[in-house]
């Protein structure tokens, strides 16, 4: 027999509310001040709470909410990204979809996404806990390449083979995949993935303003004409 979730406490939703409230607030430092700026005095004050001692039961220092801010991030870039890429649509779709996904909730975020894709923070290390949340964007778009060669759907121009060097060099990633993954279509993913957070950075910090006139329509050309030239169809 089935039981209902239990409900949360009011000192539960109590904690979950402030957790939240402290997000938010620190992405309002983050917009205001940048990354190296953020302070759990700071959030204290925003939060109109007499000192940030009561915040440390929630986050421990500085580095721990930011931990928080770079997970979260990339967690919701992850969403978007693989909501768009639902559906039986062709693989070239199925990238352009992801692209513009992208794109549109790095333009709505734009200080999250400079914060996971932007310069790092002096004197922060990322914990392996954003590792995963932070894989999601380059292993979606791994898929695609790798779902293209399985199907036998990988067609790229031409181009130099992944020679044992390169092998070598994708170790880390090659040994996470399926063993019969073509070093190629790898190649072909990381170039993909490196192309998009890449060409973004350049339009979200200016530097394509005086380039192109009309960014949605050049860019969904560059995703079709990378994403054919790197084999999809």
């Amino acid at each position: 027999m089935s039981t209902s979730p239990k409900a949360p406490t009011a000192r539960e939703r109590a904690r979950i509310e402030l957790t939240r409230d402290i997000k938010e607030s620190a992405r309002r430092q983050l917009a205001e001040h940048g990354p190296a700026g953020l302070s759990l005095r700071a959030v204290a004050r925003d939060l109109g709470l007499v000192s940030a001692s009561a915040l440390y039961r929630y986050f421990p220092g500085r580095d721990a909410l930011l931990t928080a801010l770079i997970a979260d991030s990339y967690d919701a870039l992850g969403d978007a990204a693989e909501q768009a890429a639902t559906g039986p649509a062709p693989l070239l779709e199925r990238w352009v979809a992801i692209g513009h996904a992208v794109r549109e909730w790095a333009l709505a975020h734009p200080h999250e996404y400079a914060l996971i894709h932007g310069s790092p923070v002096p004197g922060y290390a990322a914990p392996e806990d954003t590792v995963a949340p932070g894989v999601r964007l380059p292993y979606l778009i791994g898929g695609l390449f790798s779902e293209a060669a399985a199907t036998g759907r990988y067609r790229p121009a031409a181009h130099p083979p992944a020679d044992g060097a390169v092998h070598d060099a994708l170790r880390p990633l090659l040994d996470r995949l399926p063993p019969d993954t073509p070093a190629d279509a790898v190649v072909a993913g990381l170039s993909a993935w490196t192309y998009l957070t890449g060409t973004l950075s350049l339009e979200l910090f200016g530097h394509r303003t005086r380039i192109i006139a009309d960014p949605r329509t050049y860019f969904d050309h560059e995703l079709r004409r990378l994403g054919t030239v790197l084999g999809l169809t």
